[in-house]
């Protein structure tokens, strides 16, 4: 990231997780907020009825990643992810569909994230929603 600076932050004596920053200091850049993108596909209206949770967290993902992209940004700028579940027990028992989306989306970046569990969301069928900051420059 030459554009702007992104390091993670690890308290001594800390292991390091597996697949996202406890912390991140940035600098440089205006800050761009997304909000909750759920597993609806370009151009729908509504979360297909019949999508898995994996379907629909990588679908999640590229949202995000459009948006950033749309607001002259790229994935690495991506400092943040809140990711908003309906059974918290989905993100480890679909963990390959997760770690390919998070591949396909957002490489070997790890920003740092939050996963929350939620009796609901907004949209019936939608099982995932995420929600990121990034730096762009």
């Amino acid at each position: 990231m030459s554009d702007i600076g992104f390091t993670a932050v690890l308290p001594e004596g800390w292991p390091r997780p597996r697949g996202y920053a406890q912390g991140v200091v940035t600098t440089g850049g205006r800050v761009l907020r997304v909000a909750g993108q759920t597993g609806v596909a370009p151009g729908a209206q509504h979360v297909a009825p019949d999508a898995d949770f994996g379907a629909q967290f990588t679908q999640a993902l590229a949202n995000v990643v459009a948006v950033v992209q749309a607001a002259g940004g790229k994935a690495e700028h991506i400092v943040s992810l809140r990711a908003y579940l309906t059974q918290i027990g989905d993100f480890n028992a679909h963990g390959a569909a997760v770690g390919a989306a998070w591949g396909a989306s957002l490489g070997r970046h790890f920003p740092a994230m939050t996963i929350v569990g939620v009796t609901a969301l907004l949209d019936p069928a939608a099982r995932v929603e995420i929600e990121a900051e990034a730096v762009l420059p």
